[in-house]
């Protein structure tokens, strides 16, 4: 004898608990897909940034030093680095008025914006010019650089990020 489908507290029609952590796992993985890849390819994470694209200032700053993402400071602060180009760091890195304007331009739009993990803590006036003075930089390399690391030769300064950052080039600054 046949009988009529009757649907269980686990079956077709009621999910019940099981079938309820099911979908509520397939959500949260959904929303991971997602979200995930925004904020890793945003100057919010902690550690990846958008790598400099623009060829203009990878001519221009690469030609003394790696050139840094524009993620790494907020706009302020690349503002008063591009208008102190003559005493750029102890050097003249001085530009005609075209490429400056550009490289400005391209560092503002990509700037770490206000109230970020990069740019928390800091003033707004642009007075911290250097990635290395950055809160966000000194909280990311507290306990983790073994001590005299920057003074190896290998190294050189706070400011070589390629030699313990293998795809620094890239905008990753995860730890290798």
């Amino acid at each position: 004898m046949h009988r009529p489908f009757r649907p269980t507290r686990f079956g077709p029609g009621r999910p019940g608990i099981l079938g309820i952590l099911a979908g509520a796992s397939s959500a949260a993985a959904l929303a991971m897909a997602i979200l995930l890849p925004v904020e890793t390819a945003s100057a919010d994470s902690e550690a990846r940034f958008r790598p400099v694209d623009d060829p203009k200032v990878k001519a221009e700053c690469g030609a003394c030093h790696m050139a840094f993402p524009a993620g790494m400071l907020p706009a302020a602060s690349w503002q008063r680095i591009m208008a102190g180009l003559p005493d750029h760091f102890g050097e003249d890195a001085s530009l005609d008025d075209a490429a400056r304007r550009e490289i400005a331009d391209w560092l503002v739009a990509g700037a770490a914006r206000p109230g970020s993990r990069v740019a928390g803590g800091m003033p707004a006036d642009g007075t911290v010019l250097r990635i290395t003075d950055t809160p966000w930089w000194i909280r990311e390399h507290r306990g983790e650089v073994r001590p005299g690391a920057f003074e190896d030769p290998k190294v050189g300064s706070k400011a070589n990020c390629t030699a313990c950052h293998r795809d620094a080039a890239r905008g990753n600054f995860d730890d290798d």
